[in-house]
């Protein structure tokens, strides 16, 4: 932003305070939507109805278990799938000795975090037990936290059982959760008693039904005032290390994923981390029609572009080549401000 933009901001800041003192009550935001107002924008709305939140928060570090991680440049989360059935196959590890090369891997080429999953979230997968889920994740999580205690490990599952066992006897440093509270009414105040970093990302529905889920009025105003409710409620629980996921693929059409990456620099008012996870998903396949296995070079060209507009965090199948998308567009930043 320039200097005329802040002095502008400056200016407004306590008019837009008060504004959004009132927005987050329910109630307001109703009001606030209804033809009565007809001339604040939509935008507008949305905005003043986070700053209240946000506006004193800068937020450029995750503490991960005691140690402060800057995110002045972004990083790269490696996936480590023990499901049989993701939606890209070579992502699949279930054998001791496929998990642990997958890990080697994920070090080697760069990856600063290792993302584990026990429960298929792609369109339309079938459901597991929190049982089936454990027994899935053990094997991953017993070998990271033996032979890989430095590592900074999360575990990808809505369900606060699952979350707390996985923190609690195998020490994971971040929970990652799809639903964003939504399928688990415990998980917020679960996560709130760890006191771990946790992934918010938004969705409507389940795996199994967000296809039919994709009617908005308007996307990237909803995710927004997703996000400021339940950025609202974790703050009350005592959460302060949270990464915003927009959800990628989860209840939004191809043309929707589109329109969502284009807005990513509007969720920069949040000033929270933002994490992209759009490795080798439909909204490239679809869109080049190739197989999720064909997918790298897009997805490496949605990762630049996420990358020059705020993205914090790549969630990624193919880490060497995000972790040179990383410094490639970190160069180019650098000069840009010389």
């Amino acid at each position: 932003m320039d200097m005329l933009g802040l002095f502008t901001l400056s200016l407004l800041r306590p008019s837009i305070l008060a504004v959004a003192r009132m927005l987050l009550h329910r109630e307001s935001i109703k009001m606030l939507h209804s033809p009565a107002v007809p001339d604040i924008p939509g935008k507008f709305r949305t905005f003043v109805g986070v700053c209240v939140i946000f506006w004193e928060m800068n937020i450029k570090s995750l503490n991960i278990k005691g140690q402060l991680w800057t995110l002045d440049e972004p990083f790269v989360m490696g996936i480590l799938n023990v499901t049989p059935d993701s939606f890209y196959g070579d992502s699949r590890a279930q054998t001791g000795t496929d998990i642990r090369r997958r890990i080697e891997t994920v070090l080697a080429e760069g990856g600063r975090m290792i993302d584990v999953g026990g429960y298929s979230s792609r369109p339309d997968a079938a459901d597991v037990s929190v049982a089936e889920e454990r027994r899935r994740l053990m094997p991953a999580l017993e070998l990271l936290n033996t032979h890989y205690p430095d590592v900074a490990v999360s575990i990808d599952t809505f369900r606060a059982d699952v979350a707390q066992w996985a923190v609690e006897e195998y020490g994971v440093a971040v929970v990652n959760d799809i639903s964003g509270g939504t399928l688990d009414a415990r998980m917020f105040e679960t996560v709130a008693r760890l006191r771990v970093p946790y992934v918010l990302m938004h969705i409507r529905g389940t795996p199994q039904t967000m296809r039919q889920l994709t009617d908005y009025a308007d996307l990237t105003e909803e995710i927004m005032l997703y996000f400021a409710e339940k950025l609202r409620a974790l703050r009350l629980l005592g959460v302060n290390d949270v990464i915003l996921d927009p959800g990628f693929g989860f209840a939004k059409t191809l043309e929707q994923n589109y329109e969502l990456m284009r807005s990513l620099p509007e969720f920069a008012a949040f000033e929270a981390p933002l994490l992209v996870g759009i490795s080798r998903k439909r909204m490239i396949s679809g869109l080049l029609d190739v197989t999720a296995g064909e997918c790298l070079n897009g997805t490496t060209v949605l990762h630049t572009f996420a990358l020059l507009n705020g993205a914090t965090i790549l969630r990624v199948h193919d880490v060497k080549a995000a972790v040179e998308a990383v410094k490639i567009t970190a160069k180019l930043k650098i000069e840009s401000i010389c």
